[in-house]
């Protein structure tokens, strides 16, 4: 297993971090798994001994049970993990019960560090971007946290290219400790974090922990054109939301090129989408998931597999995110001077527009 460092901080992670949203499968996550007891502590034996030493989970995820389960199967082997979980959405319908003020992070952390059975957790997360909250308040929190010793470090997931910016450059005004890390969705069919939030993360040193990697099991090999997700999961329930897809036939290229690539590479659909993400440009850790010992075996297989330049290209180019301004402006004419996080993601725009320099010469 591969260890990076995550942003600009000496803590060393691997590249892929297990995602245990599937742990206890309550209060309205039943379709996303159940594992609690001897199977919990089952695939934490099995991730562990993978080298995957880090666990991502959130207040949300069954309302405190995935937090709880996963303290339940770490029992005994604290020291030997890394913990990672989030606050900021509603917990009940308290108006002070959500986002990322002072009193509602302060409050969710004491309450995650009793289900974690633990002193300490070691990476926390805003979950979402709270606007009406100020930023300050919210670097404010997290620095008296890390002073305290109830973080070490603090990230923040689903933000804006703009309200992360704002966030670090709150923090480093106030000399206080910044993100580390944001956690956002990408995947080979779900592509917008290209256009801000992948070149601004690198170039702030905030590392890119992608979450859902698989789109939620759209990129699994189980859904496609003449095929309907199974029941009893995310995609095979009634009401469940995510991802937004805005353009199903792109989805179904995408699944396609991805089944071909799969067969050339004698690997799963899973494994091939999984491989894809994780050499894209300035992706850091990549947090995957599974229901069961079967799956997450086969997640694991993926950590360290590569794709041809040329299988790469093919899924890349199948859904390239549309050059959008001021992304066609910069492909035709700032190539030259982009900056490093940008510029592989402005050669894609360029081969898009069809043009291979500078229109003015």
């Amino acid at each position: 297993m591969e260890y990076i460092n995550l942003g600009l901080s000496g803590l060393r992670v691997p590249k892929f971090v297990y995602g245990v949203l599937t742990f206890s499968g309550t209060n309205g996550f039943e379709a996303i798994g159940s594992a609690v007891g001897a199977e919990a502590r089952r695939l934490i034996d099995v991730a562990m001994e993978a080298g995957v030493n880090a666990f991502d989970t959130a207040n949300l995820y069954s309302f405190g049970g995935s937090e709880k389960v996963l303290g339940e199967a770490l029992a005994g082997r604290r020291h030997e993990a890394l913990i990672f979980t989030k606050a900021g959405f509603p917990m009940s319908k308290a108006p002070n019960d959500r986002g990322a003020s002072r009193g509602h992070l302060l409050a969710q952390c004491e309450k995650s560090l009793k289900r974690l059975n633990t002193d300490y957790i070691d990476l926390y997360f805003t979950h979402l971007w709270d606007g009406a909250t100020p930023v300050e308040e919210t670097v404010d929190a997290m620095g008296t946290l890390i002073r305290d010793g109830k973080i070490r470090y603090w990230g923040v997931s689903n933000y804006s290219g703009w309200s992360l910016t704002k966030t670090v450059m709150a923090a480093r005004a106030a000399g206080l400790p910044q993100p580390v890390s944001q956690q956002i969705y990408y995947t080979a069919e779900g592509r917008e974090a290209e256009y801000e939030l992948l070149p601004a993360g690198a170039d702030l040193g905030v590392s890119a922990m992608i979450w859902s990697p698989l789109g939620q099991g759209m990129l699994t090999g189980k859904v496609g054109r003449d095929k309907k997700a199974p029941t009893g999961t995310r995609q095979g329930t009634k009401g469940w939301s995510e991802p937004w897809i805005f353009d199903q036939e792109r989805l179904y290229r995408v699944i396609d090129t991805l089944t071909e690539v799969a067969k050339e590479q004698n690997a799963s659909v899973a494994q091939v989408a999984l491989a894809w993400v994780k050499d894209r440009p300035n992706i850091g850790p990549i947090v995957i998931g599974a229901r069961n010992e079967k799956q997450l075996r086969d997640n694991l297989a993926a950590e360290p597999m590569h794709l041809t330049p040329e299988q790469s290209e093919r899924i890349e180019s199948i859904a390239r995110p549309a050059p959008i301004y001021p992304y066609w402006h910069r492909a035709m004419h700032a190539v030259e001077r982009a900056a490093p996080a940008e510029v592989g993601y402005l050669l894609g725009h360029r081969k898009t527009l069809g043009t291979e320099g500078n229109v003015f010469g």
